[in-house]
This record gives structure tokens, sequence and C-alpha cells, in this order.
């Protein structure tokens, strides 16, 4: 099976690609890189038609190259890949926390939604269903951290933030470039900790299987 990953921070990468070498390691994978669409929505504030219109010609280049399925791994541009999705019916194409999402709602009604990209803490606490209580929280300065390769910053910012989640049933890492953090987010809390790349392989394995 051939997967087309599409990112759209660099620090998505590792993350997706270790998750699918521990749990899926025979898909053949394919990364498209456009970090220009961060970096775009974080001084546009808000998603438009040009921005979906660069998500549907990701989509078809991902498509031409063969791909059984298309995955994205940045949580800020639902409403964009939703319009992908349509556009490659019945192809599966997933938003990189509509598995977490799925996963996390059954462990418990208060939810906690910890992120270092402020934009996502807009678009996707809306795909939570009515039925839970999502608690946004945003570590501040994180990616910036990130962003200059000072890892151990970042990840203990992400710890300091996650501290005021301690009173949810679950806490939800919304973005794929934190996902290493689980681990220190869950000593921290005391919390169960969900992530957006193991479950969003494990949903894919499904589907195709089912596909298949």
């Amino acid at each position: 099976m051939r997967i087309a990953l599409i990112h759209a921070l660099k620090h998505s990468i590792a993350p997706i690609e270790a998750a699918f070498a521990q749990l899926w390691p025979d898909a053949t994978l394919m990364n498209l890189l456009d970090d220009s669409l961060s970096a775009d929505l974080a001084r546009d504030g808000k998603l438009n038609g040009a921005m979906t219109e660069r998500f549907l010609a990701l989509g078809d280049y991902a498509a031409a190259t063969g791909a059984d399925a298309i995955l994205f791994t940045c949580s800020a541009f639902g409403p964009c890949i939703e319009a992908v999705a349509r556009a490659h019916a019945p192809m599966p194409v997933l938003k990189p926390n509509e598995a977490m999402i799925e996963q996390a709602v059954t462990m418990g009604q208060r939810i906690g939604l910890l992120s270092t990209f402020p934009p996502t803490l807009v678009s996707m606490p809306p795909e939570f269903p009515a039925s839970v209580e999502v608690v946004p929280k945003l570590a501040e300065s994180a990616l910036t951290a990130l962003d200059r390769g000072d890892r151990a910053e970042h990840d203990r910012l992400i710890v300091a933030a996650s501290r005021s989640l301690r009173d949810c049933d679950v806490i939800a890492l919304a973005q794929f470039s934190i996902a290493a953090t689980a681990p220190l987010v869950a000593e921290a809390t005391g919390r169960p900790i969900v992530t957006t790349p193991d479950s969003a392989v494990q949903k894919l394995m499904k589907l195709l299987a089912a596909k298949a």
C-alpha cells in the first residue's frame, strides 16, 4: 500500500514515519512538504478559498502518484482536508486528528487538547462531538523553540502547559510534532494520553484492509 503523507510543518515527518515503522512497516510512504502553508495560516489567521485550492492541488498530485490513501499531518486545516476528501472519494483521505478524536471520546467526557500552534485550537475543537467538553491549552513559545532546534525547551514548555489539564479525563496531543512528549505529559499529569500519529496509522490500516 502506498500512503501519501502531506505536511505543513517539517516537524511532522519524523513522528509519522516512526509510527508507521512501528505499526505498519510494510506500507510504502511518500512525503509532500509545503511549510509555507502553516506560515501563511499563521500570518492570515484564517483559512480561505485560496488555501483550499492549494490543498486540492496537493491532493491531486498525491493521487497522481498512485497513492492508495492520503494522510494530512497538520491539524489546523480541517475544512481544506475535507475538500480533498470529497474530491477523491472513495479513496481514504484522513485529517490528522480524526482518528485520535474518535479514540479520545471513548475515554472520557472532559478532554484536554494540548497544542503548540494557535490556529489548531481554533479549527480542531469543533471537530469533537458536542457530547464532550474540550479544554484547549496552548504551550506558548514551544513551537518557536522547536523551530530553532531546542527540543529540550520545546518539551519543557509542553509539560509545563499540560499541568493545567490534570482535571481532564484524557489529554489529546493535537499535533504530530508533539507526539513524542506523550510519556512526559503522562508523567506530569497522571492522565491517559492519546496522540495523532499512532491513531491515524491504526485507522488507515483498518480502512485499507476493508478496502482490500
